[in-house]
């Protein structure tokens, strides 16, 4: 509904009041919870029953949030106008409908018999789901009556045939808005696991179809309403979804506190107010996992009543064995009755698990019961059953998430790898990522499985993938923090994978090998963007740290499930075009001992009159007369064309100043050629109608970052150069201004390096000569961080 806010002492729609006026036309109440949620549910029918008139064959009746009484502080009114065939009911529709806006509620409105009702709710499986939510507001309360005990009745006997196209629709929906539990800002309403997937176990449950509603879901189900409640309140309109800046607001609003991890009622640690929307996160991460493993469950009840699977002649449930003591039977795997003793396997819950992700059939709920109650803890080590169904498990591709899923709701991970209750829900703040830790973690083993035929050891691969962000979330003291914690992860999580691996039985050269994937496993993205690869001494440093080619194989694979699972923006064409040019220098040095050569110029751009430019796919190439600022002078007129540079290159041949750079759009256009092809001749000619433009664009492009920018130099990353990178805010032109600073600096830059995170950039560039004295750096960094 329209914001007509009355505001209270702080004047702010944000603060949570109770007695806050949402809207004063109608005397809706703000406030979180049931209880004001029902008394907004009162205060909207109270007003809509005031004008409507006292006549038979007429009622409104509400659906959708105001017909459940949960209203939401700014949702939407769902009103149905029923009629007995009267005639002018449309000059009465209208005249109901005016005030609803006139008020500045939203609505969504109908005006129908009672046939015309049903007819549609026959037709559309979701107008059918709708009526079951249907209640009296006003009018003649026998009409009303009739369609909601006739809806209600013709659902109960169609329900079962119709359950396969509202799942349909279901999964669409659910392929649009992702998964509630896993993602860092997800729909609350329309994700899966939110709010309108409790509105189909409330159908389901409507039908008999099963149990949907047991009491979990219900809680769960109040705690998501609350949550939407608290967004409303802290926006000030209607909104769903719940983003990251809003989070800290909702979670105060909700009273929810970060806790130190392991202590139960713990106080707040210091600083803990900048992570309560991580405490709601958490929170809503759980609710939505109650709802949809509810929903799952309901499906299959759904699909055993319907088709009665593999029924045999006499009508009984047919077991297929698919595994060692695992059967299939009506569709779900169960133990076979051979498992079932006084003294389980303890390697048995992963062999089913590992089942379930190679078949993927669904773990049936009683099986999954009987396993955390009986299936013993594993020893240390591991017995070798358990390893190689561990391994099976994270190999078995689109299998892995849903059974990975199915055993962490029974708390099975949790007895395989204690680690994991720290892991869990765990928000990631680098924008790139997508999904919170735990699911980015199984995400990267999935992704993992479709490179085990490039390594020589798939197992280590996928057992790396699963353990590669082990130690996000920690501090250098070890409390567990943010999972974004500036401390370094990798160092933080290679003891952490070593350790687990050796409990999980690998030999002790294996669990050392695990460790140094997870300490190494940026090294090959960071070096590729931040660093000039035709430097030898990059080539040597990479090679020196991953020591042989089986290493480099795997982190190689393991950066691309990485990426994969990370979200589109943490990967590139350009990107994957440095690393494997990097892995390919690395295996080069490691095959031979030798590292390769700097790549010669360009021939074209050595020879011929000057300037010389040369555009291709992703490279533009200038070759000019040697003069300071041209480096600065390419990067300006290619941000002037919005093209954003990945790389550049300076070299100095026979008098002639060479630039080479790797491009990209930055909005995914390419410019004109022509016109950039004559804007950089005329530049770097000395062109001042071209400078001065490149100056008032560069100017008024400035970046907004939060935090402040910094310098950080590096002595010996760098044959005959000094290595500086700058990290800040991108802007369109930062290249441009932070070149001309340090040309004016008079400072030589044979190369720089582009590395984009979200909104920030590390820019790497190569200083000509030797280690600059203290005075010299500090006139250097100023003269940056001014450009900035």
């Amino acid at each position: 509904m329209t914001s007509l806010t009355k505001g209270n002492a702080s004047g702010h729609p944000g603060n949570g009041a109770a007695n806050l006026l949402i809207n004063g036309v109608v005397g809706v109440p703000g406030g979180v919870g049931a209880e004001a949620r029902g008394a907004r549910a009162d205060a909207i029918g109270g007003w809509l029953e005031s004008f409507f008139p006292d006549r038979e064959g007429v009622a409104l009746v509400a659906v959708g949030g105001l017909g459940r009484r949960e209203c939401a502080p700014y949702g939407d009114l769902d009103l149905v106008l029923l009629h007995a065939g009267l005639p002018g009911i449309e000059e009465l529709a209208a005249s109901l409908w005016y005030p609803v806006w006139d008020a500045g509620l939203r609505l969504d409105h109908s005006v129908r018999t009672v046939a015309e009702a049903l007819s549609v709710a026959q037709d559309d499986v979701k107008v059918a789901l709708g009526l079951l939510d249907a209640r009296y507001l006003a009018g003649d309360r026998a009409l009303a009556d009739q369609l909601i005990g006739t809806a209600t009745d013709h659902w109960r006997r169609t329900a079962v045939r119709r359950l396969p196209r509202l799942r349909e629709i279901t999964t669409a929906r659910w392929a649009t808005h992702g998964e509630l539990a896993f993602l860092l800002e997800g729909d609350l309403k329309e994700a899966a696991g939110g709010l309108r997937d409790v509105g189909i176990l409330r159908a389901i449950a409507t039908a008999g179809v099963t149990d949907a509603l047991r009491p979990a879901v219900l809680a769960a189900h109040r705690r998501l309403l609350d949550t939407r409640d608290a967004l409303h309140q802290q926006v000030g309109r209607r909104v769903d979804r719940l983003v990251a800046q809003e989070r800290d607001g909702v979670a105060k609003l909700l009273g929810l506190r970060q806790l130190q991890p392991g202590a139960s009622g713990a106080a707040p640690r210091p600083g803990a107010a900048m992570d309560d929307g991580d405490a709601l996160l958490r929170r809503v991460a759980g609710d939505a996992r109650t709802v949809s493993h509810a929903l799952d469950d309901a499906w299959r009840a759904a699909d055993r009543l319907r088709s009665g699977r593999r029924r045999g002649g006499d009508g009984r449930s047919v077991r297929r064995p698919v595994a060692r003591d695992v059967v299939e039977h009506d569709g779900e795997l169960v133990l076979a009755r051979t498992a079932i003793g006084a003294r389980p396997d303890p390697s048995l819950s992963l062999r089913v698990a590992a089942a379930a992700a190679v078949t993927r059939l669904p773990i049936a709920r009683a099986t999954c019961e009987w396993l955390a109650a009986y299936c013993p803890p594993l020893p240390a080590p591991w017995p070798p059953a358990a390893l190689a169904a561990l391994i099976t498990l994270l190999g078995a591709g689109p299998g892995l998430v849903p059974a990975w899923e199915t055993c962490d709701r029974y708390g099975l991970v949790d007895r395989w790898l204690p680690e994991w209750t720290r892991l869990r829900s765990l928000p990631q703040h680098n924008p790139v990522h997508r999904f919170t830790l735990d699911r980015h973690l199984v995400q990267t083993a999935y992704e993992a499985s479709r490179h085990t035929r490039d390594v020589d050891r798939p197992d280590l691969l996928l057992l790396g993938a699963l353990l590669h962000d082990i130690g996000k979330g920690l501090a250098a003291d070890g409390a567990a923090g943010r999972a974004d914690t500036r401390a370094d992860h990798s160092a933080l999580g290679a003891p952490l994978a070593e350790a687990v691996a050796t409990r999980i039985g690998l030999p002790e050269a294996e669990a050392a090998l695990i460790g140094t994937l997870v300490r190494l496993h940026l090294l090959l993205p960071e070096v590729a963007t931040r660093r000039d690869l035709s430097d030898p001494k990059t080539v040597a440093g990479v090679a020196a740290q991953v020591g042989d080619t089986t290493t480099l194989d795997l982190l190689y694979a393991l950066v691309r499930a990485d990426a994969a699972a990370t979200g589109p923006a943490a990967w590139s064409d350009w990107k994957g075009r440095l690393v494997a040019e990097l892995v390919a220098r690395v295996r080069t040095a490691l095959d031979t001992g030798v590292v390769p050569s700097p790549p010669a110029p360009d021939p074209a751009l050595v020879a011929g009159p000057l300037p010389v430019v040369h555009l291709g796919e992703d490279r533009v190439s200038v070759a000019a007369a040697d003069r300071r600022g041209l480096l600065a002078t390419v990067a300006g007129c290619l941000a002037l064309h919005r093209l954003e540079v990945i790389s550049a290159d300076a070299a100095t041949v026979d008098g002639r100043a060479l630039v080479e750079c790797r491009v990209q759009p930055r909005y995914g256009l390419a410019p004109d050629p022509v016109a950039l092809t004559a804007d950089l001749r005329r530049a770097v000619g000395g062109d001042v109608s071209v400078i001065q433009r490149l100056r008032g664009r560069a100017l008024a492009a400035r970046g907004q970052g939060t935090a402040a920018p910094r310098v950080v130099w590096h002595r010996d990353a760098a044959t005959d150069a000094v290595l500086l990178e700058l990290r800040a805010a991108d802007a369109a032109g930062l290249l441009y201004r932070v070149t001309c600073a340090l040309d004016e600096a008079g400072v030589q830059v044979r190369a720089a390096r582009i590395a984009t995170l979200g909104g920030d950039v590390v820019d790497a560039f190569y200083l000509v000569g030797g280690w600059p004295p203290t005075a010299t750096r500090h006139r250097i960094e100023s003269a940056l961080l001014a450009a900035v």
